[in-house]
């Protein structure tokens, strides 16, 4: 194990809570309560004023939450954490905080089915132009950002494109322009990738993948790493005057997340804490058994186009170790002949689950292009370019052979 991984693992195992528990318990308690009460109303008033950092209601926060929230902070060394209900609230809440009617989002086509659909169709209605543009191309990102960008957008590794694009080239560009670089930091988990090493401004990710343990529960997370400088943004200009580098999360934590009612619910926040501490553990078994899957792939007759980063003969391999090191997480792609025979495969399988997600503890599959991407017209479904012959593989924690064996038997 890494020195970072030891240092990620003590943090998960050994953290302690702000107030001692009554019983002595050493996971924190499930809170399932709504409200919190006082004893006075001077005392009501102080917290209601953020100014004491009491509980008031559960919409806006919780002990069982602030609880994951701090474990989650200590791991990533963020300056900042919130969860929320899902890594989809994740990206609407961060986008409702930093984008304007007028702004535009500079980004790429290759994304996430509803992460393409929130860009494209609902931040538009909202005034909110998308700009797609080759992220693996900086001059191209470039010329797309303007004095009215409200951030770049990236996919650490893109779903289920399976690209990797250059963050730290990424962040100097946008930087540059005064503009944050927001990335999805869902598909590689902490301690494996360190966003704010390569310039990442603020993080999103599905805490419903890899953190929950075995999909337990659906859950998102905002990472702000205070590093931009907010006076700049032209949403968030003038309360920097004001809240500075904490800007972002001020907006956020004091109005967003309170107005949208996306904030997690305790009963979450305690599945999710129980998975972190194994998240370690479950990141290097998984992602280890997909490499040996996808080398497994590149010899079965049939197979083509088997794409994980984690291979020498992936273009984006050099780039995927520098970003992520060995393990660039436990997803793989690869195609077969065309859409039938991805469906034939599926239908024999026998040990992997045909279900979406990614990271539960068991191996998942699915054709992407009929069901992510199925309520997108003919013409979307070209912008995202998602082959009809491609099948998206999460790869769990059964037995190698075991998957390898299902696999064979299906393609028969």
């Amino acid at each position: 194990m890494k020195e970072a991984e030891k240092d990620c693992s003590t943090a998960i195992l050994s953290q302690r809570f702000h107030l001692k528990d009554a019983h002595g318990s050493i996971t924190m308690p499930i809170y399932a309560g709504a409200a919190f009460e006082f004893d006075t109303a001077e005392a009501m008033e102080q917290a209601f004023l953020g100014k004491s950092g009491r509980h008031t209601y559960s919409r806006i926060s919780n002990p069982t939450v602030e609880a994951f929230e701090e474990r989650v902070k200590e791991i990533s060394g963020a300056e900042h954490v919130l969860a929320v209900s899902s890594g989809m609230a994740a990206i609407s809440n961060t986008f409702l905080n930093i984008a304007f009617a007028g702004g535009n989002i500079v980004t790429t086509s290759h994304l996430f089915g509803n992460t393409f659909s929130l860009f494209y169709i609902t931040l538009r209605a909202f005034g909110v132009e998308v700009r797609f543009c080759d992220l693996l191309n900086p001059a191209e990102v470039d010329k797309h950002i303007d004095e009215k960008t409200c951030a770049v957008f990236a996919e650490i590794i893109t779903n289920p494109h399976m690209e990797v694009a250059d963050l730290k080239a990424l962040s100097q560009l946008a930087h540059k322009k005064n503009v944050p670089l927001v990335a999805d930091s869902t598909l590689v988990p902490w301690p494996q990738f360190n966003g704010r090493c390569l310039g990442v401004d603020i993080e999103v990710a599905s805490s419903t993948k890899y953190i929950s343990g075995g999909a337990t529960s659906i859950g998102g997370l905002i990472l702000d790493h205070q590093t931009f400088d907010w006076s700049k943004s032209p949403r968030l200009g003038e309360l920097a005057k004001t809240a500075g580098k904490t800007a972002f999360t001020t907006k956020l934590r004091g109005e967003i997340s309170r107005n949208i009612g996306a904030y997690m619910a305790p009963q979450t926040a305690h599945l999710q804490s129980l998975g972190l501490e194994t998240l370690s553990l479950r990141f290097e078994r998984s992602s280890r058994t997909c490499r040996q899957l996808a080398q497994f792939l590149q010899t079965v007759p049939g197979v083509t186009d088997v794409h994980y980063n984690g291979l020498p003969t992936d273009p984006f391999y050099k780039l995927s170790c520098e970003q992520f090191g060995e393990y660039p997480g436990s997803m793989l792609t690869f195609a077969l002949k065309d859409q039938p025979a991805c469906f034939q495969l599926m239908n024999n399988l026998q040990v992997i689950r045909r279900a979406t997600n990614i990271y539960d503890n068991k191996s998942l599959i699915i054709h992407p292009l009929s069901t992510i991407y199925g309520t997108l017209s003919d013409k979307l479904k070209k912008l995202v370019c998602v082959p009809a012959n491609m099948l998206r593989l999460s790869v769990g924690l059964e037995n190698f052979d075991d998957l390898k064996d299902d696999i064979l038997q299906g393609m028969k």
